[in-house]
C-alpha cells in the first residue's frame, strides 16, 4: 500500500487519516494498518509524492 522508496515521511497522510490507521515505521516511512483502514482514499489523495496506492 505504501511505496517506501517514494515516501518522504512528511506526515500528511498521518494527519488526514480519519481513523488513525497510519503511523511511521522504524525507517520514518508511512505504514498503514490494514485492520484499521476504511479505504476512504484520503491518504492517497493527500500524498504529495504519490507513494500510497489502495488496492
Amino acid at each position: 500500500m505504501v511505496n517506501e522508496e517514494r515516501c518522504i515521511g512528511c506526515g500528511t497522510c498521518v494527519a488526514i487519516c480519519p481513523v488513525g490507521a497510519i503511523s511511521f515505521n522504524k525507517n520514518g516511512k508511512a505504514n498503514i494498518d490494514k485492520n484499521k483502514c476504511i479505504r476512504c482514499g484520503a491518504c492517497q489523495a493527500s500524498c504529495p509524492v504519490d507513494a500510497i496506492k489502495l488496492d
